[in-house]
């Protein structure tokens, strides 16, 4: 596992060799960690079934100001805090022992609609990327990321952005789009603005809210609004789902 003070700009590296952690759960208190000024006090809950990799990754996270409120080392102990503790960001592993990552990223965004789960792994297979889009996942992201990105992450998920590895969401939007053409799908739902069929399309082209704004010149107030309008509209959860409708549609 990379040490996190030599390497403040990774996460931790994935130690295989680590033992498991007993069925315990570790809920923290940010006091006696430095924040920054304008940090945002986010709470998060971290599903890893390595103990290592969890605890190298929690004081990263820490450093950034966040609030780690609990640990699980599989899904149905996370299944469990969530009832309890209702975090913003539940940051969750792919492989782990017992219940099945899809089921638990179903039953959380069922059970805490507000709560937003950020898959961090170690796969960037186009079939995990769908079944964890398609589970209702918010984000995500390798664990070689930078802890810039993670944080990122974190924060649009929070918010009910989404955010991809750009690899990652290039390969998937390829095989969407092969798959669509190949199977000759319909256009655009009708009920869609055109205003909100603009956003949809450059929400599928990876824009962030800031960035359609200033391309539609248009605050990113409005933006976020077209947005909600859009998830609504079409019945879907996020910004992932949202883009995949979009190359589905031949938007882009």
């Amino acid at each position: 596992m990379g040490d996190p003070d030599r390497d403040g700009n990774r996460l931790p590296k994935l130690d295989r060799r680590a033992g498991r952690p007993d069925n315990t759960t570790m809920a923290s208190d940010p006091a006696g960690h430095t924040q920054s000024p304008n940090a945002e006090l986010l709470r998060v809950m971290l599903v890893d079934d390595h103990d290592l990799f969890r605890t190298g990754l929690r004081n990263l996270l820490e450093e950034q100001g966040v609030h780690i409120v609990a640990e699980a080392p599989d899904g149905s102990m996370a299944l469990q805090l969530v009832r309890e503790l209702a975090p913003d960001v539940v940051v969750m592993d792919l492989n782990m022992p017992g219940m099945n990552w899809i089921e638990a990223t179903r039953e959380i965004t069922r059970l805490a609609p507000l709560t937003r789960v950020l898959v961090l792994t170690i796969s960037d297979q186009d079939g995990d990327v769908m079944d964890a889009i398609l589970a209702g996942a918010c984000g995500y992201l390798m664990k070689d990321s930078s802890i810039q990105d993670l944080m990122q992450g974190i924060r649009a998920a929070s918010v009910g952005e989404s955010l991809i590895s750009p690899h990652i969401a290039s390969k998937v939007l390829q095989r969407i789009r092969a798959a669509s053409v190949q199977s000759g799908t319909g256009v655009v739902r009708p009920e869609l603005s055109d205003r909100e069929t603009e956003v949809l399309r450059l929400i599928a082209n990876g824009k962030d809210n800031s960035e359609i704004a200033q391309e539609l010149h248009i605050s990113p107030k409005t933006v976020k609004n077209h947005i909600s309008n859009i998830l609504m509209k079409l019945q879907i959860e996020n910004r992932i789902q949202a883009a995949v409708y979009a190359v589905r549609s031949g938007l882009v």
